[in-house]
């Protein structure tokens, strides 16, 4: 049963993790350059010419292309298997992935020639090669048609099962896509309106303050599409994984809601410094932007709760004893539990990124890449690895390779991200170290930087050890002559309280209504001024870091 979507799956998850491999193994080189041990010249005769281009790539395929993949997969497949139906039209689905691996290749070929080295968040007036931009405009069409499988399919469940609640995970899964659906129109329309034709040569000039609006329209809410797939875990399947069950569905249910609400009006808060933008519009986003903490302490409540229900099914006592009897020995609950630790550091950095005076300290410093690997790094990244310690063997039909190699590489990646987190975060707010900068080679380094700077490249050492070992893992799982002798099942939380579920928390049209009116208030009019003032003349400048 599923078997396409099973095939669908491990294809999505293959060409993920391929770029995580590409992506993450230039990691390590980033931090020993800032050491002083600058490695890319020896890596020119494989393509890798510079400092900023190894930057963009890393960026790029691990942050955008590894985390897309892997989410665009990893929901159709929950929501499939938690609706118990086919999708309705998987011809569609597939043409998701195939409309993602041409883009993917689009941009990549570029990046890897060195035409598009302009990191991560390609801010004009630096430009790419113009197929860098239509490949990743690929790649999100790619996965909006992939969405609206999964909503058709949903759709068809619900006409099927007419007064029935939908599933906690397939709601979650298909609440993520729809806010990745109106989230990306702001990147669109900077790729389509803007960029695009601007790098074709079809128009002389950008507006650079233009460009970075509607991109972070898109960036802030990037971030709950890579965190909501791991709620999707953390929440619907972990309870069920050490033997225990959700503490409260409802409350889960609202918290999905509320991040379709609140995570799209928040992106002026990467703006603080950006004159172009009236204060008084960067105050509206710095409020929204703390309500975002509400959900995010919510799932703290629940997610802990529900992890001691299962401590204590499983013979724990006392305040914290049933800690120690969680399923440590499980590498896909252990990877999963690090990953909330780490992520736990990462949400309050997040405040300190949204308080406006604070903001001005750590603004464009090292700060900000330390609080990005404990996210999307962390909390996102090794949650998929658990994930993926329990769906490779179930998409492979193989068992996991090694249980003791998983739970080496959850524990190191969770050492190497504190060793490397931490170097970074001090760095940025005691010494205001800048971002993307070759520090090694900086006349103003200090000599008081190096301590942390050597912590830091410890840290992402072992976090390559890390990747090895989880992609030994893998390749050693799917190569396995083995065969399992009964089905890995997709484990599914049951709520600790059955009760109905209240209507309006299984109801998208005032949710959705809400949520556009809500984006409508707090860009309309700044857009609307931006584009009254459109300043269209600053020309491209293209591969300042040379070859």
């Amino acid at each position: 049963m599923y078997a396409s979507v099973k095939k669908m799956t491990g294809w999505y998850l293959g060409v993920g993790m391929a770029a995580l491999f590409i992506g993450g193994s230039i990691g390590p080189f980033q931090k020993l350059e800032h050491v002083g041990i600058n490695l890319y010249p020896s890596l020119q005769s494989v393509g890798l010419n510079n400092y900023y281009q190894g930057l963009t790539i890393h960026g790029v395929l691990n942050a955008l292309v590894w985390t897309t993949f892997f989410i665009v997969g990893f929901l159709t497949f929950t929501t499939v298997h938690s609706l118990k139906r086919e999708l309705t039209h998987p011809k569609l689905n597939w043409a998701s992935f195939y409309v993602m691996v041409i883009g993917l290749v689009m941009a990549a070929v570029p990046v890897l020639l060195n035409a598009a080295t302009v990191l991560f968040t390609f801010y004009p007036p630096l430009q790419a090669s113009p197929y860098y931009y239509i490949g990743l405009t690929l790649v999100v069409i790619g996965s909006w048609v992939g969405g609206w499988g999964m909503f058709l399919t949903l759709r068809a469940w619900r006409k099927e099962n007419p007064g029935e609640t939908t599933p906690f995970i397939a709601l979650a899964s298909n609440i993520t896509m729809a806010m990745w659906q109106i989230a990306t129109l702001g990147i669109a329309i900077e790729m389509l309106w803007l960029i695009i034709p601007w790098s074709l040569g079809l128009v002389d000039g950008v507006d650079p303050q233009l460009a970075r609006t509607f991109f972070w329209f898109t960036g802030h809410p990037i971030v709950y599409f890579w965190l909501l797939p791991a709620y999707v875990s953390w929440y619907g399947m972990v309870p069920k994984q050490i033997g225990g069950k959700l503490f409260s569905e409802p409350l889960a249910r609202l918290v999905f809601w509320l991040f379709l609400l609140l995570s799209i009006p928040v992106g002026l808060h990467h703006q603080y410094v950006d004159p172009g933008v009236p204060q008084g519009w960067k105050v509206v986003h710095a409020v929204l932007t703390y309500s975002l903490f509400i959900p995010s302490l919510l799932t703290a409540f629940n997610v802990i709760a529900s992890l001691e229900i299962g401590g204590r099914a499983r013979g724990g006592t006392g305040l914290l004893g049933w800690i120690r009897t969680l399923p440590w020995d499980n590498p896909s609950f252990t990877a999963q539990n690090l990953a909330m630790i780490l992520f736990a550091f990462g949400g309050i950095g997040g405040l300190t990124n949204a308080s406006y005076n604070l903001n001005l300290v750590i603004h464009n410093t090292i700060w900000i890449p330390g609080h990005f690997h404990l996210t999307v790094g962390s909390g996102v990244t090794l949650t998929f690895f658990g994930i993926a310690y329990w769906l490779v063997p179930k998409l492979a039909n193989k068992p996991l390779f090694s249980n003791k190699m998983a739970l080496w590489q959850a524990w190191t990646w969770f050492v190497g991200m504190l060793l490397m987190s931490n170097g970074l975060h001090i760095l940025g707010l005691n010494f205001g170290a800048p971002r993307r900068t070759m520090l090694g080679i900086a006349p103003y380094a200090s000599s008081d930087w190096q301590p942390l700077l050597i912590e830091a490249a410890l840290g992402g050492i072992i976090l390559g050890v890390s990747g090895l070992l989880f992609y030994i893992n893998m390749i050693g799982t799917v190569r396995s002559k083995q065969t399992l002798t009964e089905a890995i099942k997709m484990p599914v939380a049951e709520p600790m309280e059955v009760h109905p579920t209240p209507a309006w928390l299984d109801t998208w049209r005032p949710w959705v209504v809400a949520t556009l009116v809500l984006i409508a208030v707090s860009y309309g009019p700044l857009l609307v001024y931006l584009i009254s003032n459109l300043n269209m003349t600053s020309p491209g400048f293209s591969n300042l870091w040379g070859g």
